[in-house]
């Protein structure tokens, strides 16, 4: 009886160990499948789910076209651990799924993987050939996925949803946390299904302004070798953006497509997201900042040499051309490069630099794209005479065309800074709708009277000038200006490349309407020959359509 309390310890211990190991192989093997789905019923009730992406819509008159929602598509997807037969699994995928079969023996390999997806968005041709073929370790799933119902209408401008489910570029990326569906604990759920919805976007677009300047613009690429180009149409009172088109354009359903071949620049939209230098379409600007400070009107006169000295530099006006006595109002009409340098020059470079800023050149006009970019403009900030001579007919100072467009619209409105907007209403899950007003960043950057001066002069360019002809269209006043820029290349202008141009709005008096068309390199002299045929069949086709009264008989 020495050691009794060891052993009555030792038994006791082994007593609870089989009493533990009793209830172990009770719980995990003789009730093993209940109590897992027990954890797999707890695990769910916690499980989130999310709501569709809202749906995006572009106008036509009175309606709306659907341009971007979801779809339900089924997708295959691998087990390669339960895989019996690699190379005949994959010889049979390759067939059916048009897909290479190296690709698939590469995924098959992967045997601790119970997830490999094969190809997504599968036609009803193929969901049906696998589920004939039956083969172990092959499944079918579904996702619900973007899909683009117009093309490559306004890729731009919309951009389109990745592969990790998330908005790129454009209003997709711009909008991303009013778009995606809201999430929601099962277990908590408060809402229904519909509250969870994201919320639709109605833009600003019109469908048929947009398709016909998409068309102008790949028309010029075959005409014009244009190795890019941009259309802005905008409301110049409220900002409102009517139509913008962008070449090269995508088709946003087949993204992916273009990123295989590391092309991702084609993503990028050039009038938000590219710099520019304007040329003579930025003369205007330049005289309405002397003009609003009484510095000179549009009768003044000066005698043009044909050319102008700047310290050890030598200012040419285009073909080198020599005028004579000409006015201020013929220098826009003429687009004399010494003439823009004479009204720059009645004013101060600080003067200068303060009505570029007023019209918003040096910061992002706020428009709801993603990846917005701008110019400081540094080099001529330095405050270098001759920057500021050239800077006075639109070179060595650069912009995006949003921002020369929305440089115009205070011409064209009376003197007020507009924001420029893509999205008329938003609607939420609650079928509430939210519409977007007009944003003015800033009033009277000119005066009311300067506008009006400028917009006659502007006139008088198509009326009379030798290089807007083309412009015209009889019925009605137009306003509008040519540029014509040599493109930067390695520290010089290049001699063979330009960016052309025509920025112009009508009824010049009471505008419905701004068009700014600028082309990247086009087979032609100048803008004469390119943009301004674009910005005449584009003008005409609004007036008709919305069927603007005319000025005159």
């Amino acid at each position: 009886m020495k050691y009794w309390r060891i052993n009555l310890i030792l038994v006791f211990i082994f007593l609870l160990g089989a009493t533990i190991i009793s209830r172990l192989i009770y719980l995990q093997i003789i009730q093993g499948d209940v109590y897992k789905a027990l954890a797999k019923g707890q695990q769910k009730m916690f499980e989130s789910v999310s709501g569709p992406r809202g749906e995006i819509f572009l106008q036509d008159k009175e309606d709306l076209i659907l341009l971007a929602t979801n779809k339900t598509w089924e997708f295959c997807y691998l087990s390669p651990k339960e895989i019996r037969n690699d190379e005949e699994t994959a010889e049979k995928l390759s067939e059916v799924l048009n897909l290479d079969r190296e690709l698939i023996l590469e995924k098959i390999k992967h045997k601790e993987s119970l997830f490999e997806v094969i190809k997504h968005r599968l036609k009803n041709e193929e969901v049906q050939n696998l589920k004939s073929l039956n083969l172990a370790g092959v499944y079918l799933g579904e996702e619900l996925l973007r899909e683009y119902l117009q093309n490559t209408t306004a890729a731009h401008l919309i951009g389109f949803v990745g592969g990790e489910g998330k908005g790129q570029y454009g209003v997709e990326g711009y909008f991303e946390d009013v778009l995606k569906g809201k999430e929601e604990s099962l277990f908590f759920r408060k809402r229904n299904s519909s509250q969870l919805n994201g919320s639709d976007l109605i833009l600003t677009i019109d469908y048929n302004i947009q398709s016909l300047a998409e068309e102008l613009l790949a028309k010029a690429s075959e005409d014009l070798s244009i190795e890019g180009g941009q259309i802005i149409v905008m409301d110049p009172y409220s900002g409102k953006i009517i139509a913008l088109a962008v070449f090269p354009s995508f088709d946003p359903y087949q993204y992916y497509k273009y990123a295989k071949e590391d092309n991702f620049e084609i993503f990028q939209n050039g009038a938000v997201q590219k710099l520019f230098e304007p040329g003579s379409v930025f003369k205007p600007i330049t005289m309405a900042a002397a003009i609003d400070q009484e510095k000179i009107t549009p009768h003044t006169t000066y005698k043009d040499a044909g050319y102008v000295k700047i310290g050890g530099y030598t200012i040419y006006n285009y073909d080198g051309r020599v005028w004579g006595e000409q006015t201020m109002t013929g220098v826009l009409e003429k687009s004399i490069n010494t003439g823009a340098v004479f009204a720059q020059s009645q004013i101060s470079h600080n003067v200068f630099l303060d009505y570029i800023e007023r019209f918003g050149i040096f910061e992002k006009t706020g428009v709801e794209l993603q990846g917005e970019v701008f110019s400081e403009n540094e080099e001529l900030k330095k405050g270098y005479e001759i920057n500021f001579a050239t800077a006075s007919f639109g070179q060595g100072i650069e912009m995006t065309p949003i921002n020369l467009a929305r440089a115009f619209c205070a011409i064209a409105n009376g003197g007020k800074l507009v924001k420029p907007s893509i999205v008329e209403k938003i609607k939420n899950g609650d079928n509430e709708t939210i519409e977007t007003r007009p944003e003015i960043i800033s009033e009277n950057i000119i005066s009311p009277q300067t506008a009006s001066l400028l917009t006659a002069m502007l006139v008088s360019v198509i009326e009379n000038g030798p290089y807007t002809k083309r412009a015209r269209i009889p019925g009605y006043y137009i306003a509008g200006k040519t540029g014509t820029a040599q493109v930067p290349e390695k520290g010089t202008y290049s001699p063979d490349k330009t960016w052309q141009s025509f920025v112009g709005f009508a009824p010049a008096f009471s505008p419905r309407f701004l068009i700014l068309v600028k082309l990247d390199n086009p087979e032609t002299k100048t803008a004469e020959y390119s943009a301004v045929p674009i910005f005449h069949t584009l003008s005409k086709y609004i007036i008709d359509y919305w069927q603007i009264p005319p000025d005159y008989e």
